[in-house]
């Protein structure tokens, strides 16, 4: 019988590392007596959810951040694009600025289930809740830029052949004009620009005499773009000035994207301009300095620690309230090309979370090659049919973007 369960285990890639026909199916999570239980369920062709509790009693209110006792509730879902009839890819609802309930985004989506994804701004007081704090990549178009910290780790999922990425992108953005060949580079896609302090009280940011930023902003962002002190000149799809203004704040169009700068980037920006129409060129690269190509089927979102790579465990910073016990929202990938997905309910008596290092051994007894941390804490979520399956720390929160799986063909 051991055996059979083993086997079935691992045919969702989901065998914990030197598990054997006579071995333990535990994880390596608390003590090693704890009781675990796990079952499966198949949603559709080549997608499983797994259910696993680890611990039986209720954790002191007091110590769920040390007790080695639990208990774990772990939700796992599984893709086998060998099976699977559908694909995976990222959404974000109406707009990047605004943020869903994960249930609302995977019903949105079409999808059959989803977690939720990147980190985002968050602070309800924010004027842009939904803003991704690093990578977004939709639908081949970079929505988000991501960030030069290398603590940043991204997830990329090619739609169409279920391809997926683990690890740290770059970027580079520039605007070029067409006649004159003058470039100006860009700091942010999608995010609003700093007015220099020094520079706070000018009526004219262009006599500031203190680098600002430069944003380039699409339709997609929100319904108007960020209103503040600068300069915004909005493009029309070939690229060529469609108006400009000296404060900033405006909605897009279908195809018009529009470029805001501050302090003394708001000359550089008007001189790059002179001449009417500019090129546009984004660009992101691998840690290996492999361009990756943005293709309508590509998606990408954001997270913060890697846990695995090729199959070995990366040693994980302690201390802090981000590296202690939390929930967790996790991705992943297997040898043979499964797509998996956990969640781990935390800051509960009924389950406790995970530390980064926990995290990180968990991913790997999964059977994971690559694994990373998306964004936990109040944030994780997990849904099918546009009901939770797992647990979070109080309501359900509105999140950024999600990763979902919709169970149809992909097409163009």
């Amino acid at each position: 019988m051991a055996g059979a369960v083993l086997l079935a285990l691992a045919g969702l890639g989901l065998v914990p590392a030197g598990a054997n026909a006579a071995g333990s199916l535990t994880l390596p999570l608390g003590d090693q007596d704890l009781t675990e239980t796990r079952s499966a369920q198949t949603l559709t062709d080549g997608v499983t959810l797994t259910s696993i509790v680890r611990g039986t009693e209720p954790a002191p209110a007091d110590q769920i951040n040390t007790t080695t006792r639990g208990p774990y509730s772990i939700k796992v879902l599984t893709i086998d694009p060998a099976t699977a009839k559908g694909y995976v890819k990222a959404t974000y609802g109406p707009d990047l600025a605004k943020t869903e309930p994960t249930t609302a985004l995977v019903t949105g989506a079409g999808a059959l289930a989803g977690v939720n994804a990147s980190f985002f701004t968050f602070t309800a007081s924010q004027l842009y809740p939904g803003e991704q704090v690093g990578l977004g990549l939709f639908g081949g178009k970079l929505l988000s830029e991501p960030l030069a910290d290398p603590a940043e780790t991204n997830f990329l999922i090619d739609a169409k052949t279920s391809k997926a990425l683990i690890g740290h992108l770059s970027w580079t953005g520039t605007v070029t004009n067409k006649k004159t060949a003058a470039t100006l580079p860009l700091e942010f896609v999608n995010h609003p620009p700093v007015v220099p302090a020094a520079c706070a009280t000018l009526t004219a940011q262009t006599d500031c005499a203190v680098p600002g930023d430069v944003s380039l902003f699409t339709p997609e962002f929100a319904a108007a773009t960020p209103a503040g002190a600068g300069v915004e000149v909005v493009l029309d799809r070939k690229g060529c000035v469609v108006r400009t203004a000296t404060t900033r704040g405006t909605a897009l169009a279908a195809g018009q994207t529009s470029i805001q700068a501050t302090g003394q980037d708001t000359i550089s920006l008007f001189q790059a301009l002179a001449g009417g129409c500019v090129t546009t060129a984004l660009a992101v690269k691998e840690e290996n300095g492999k361009k990756v190509a943005l293709k309508n089927s590509l998606y990408g979102v954001t997270g913060r620690g890697l846990l695995v790579r090729d199959g070995k465990v990366v040693e994980q910073p302690t201390g802090g309230s981000f590296n202690d016990r939390n929930p967790r929202t996790l991705a992943g990938t297997t040898k043979d090309g499964k797509i998996v997905f956990v969640t781990v309910d935390g800051r509960q008596t009924t389950s406790v979370g995970t530390t980064m290092a926990e995290s990180a051994a968990l991913a790997k007894a999964l059977g994971l090659r690559d694994a990373m941390n998306l964004d936990g804490g109040g944030s994780t979520s997990m849904a099918v049919n546009g009901t939770l399956v797992n647990h979070p720390a109080g309501a359900e929160r509105p999140v950024g973007d999600a990763l979902v799986y919709v169970d149809s063909k992909y097409a163009n």
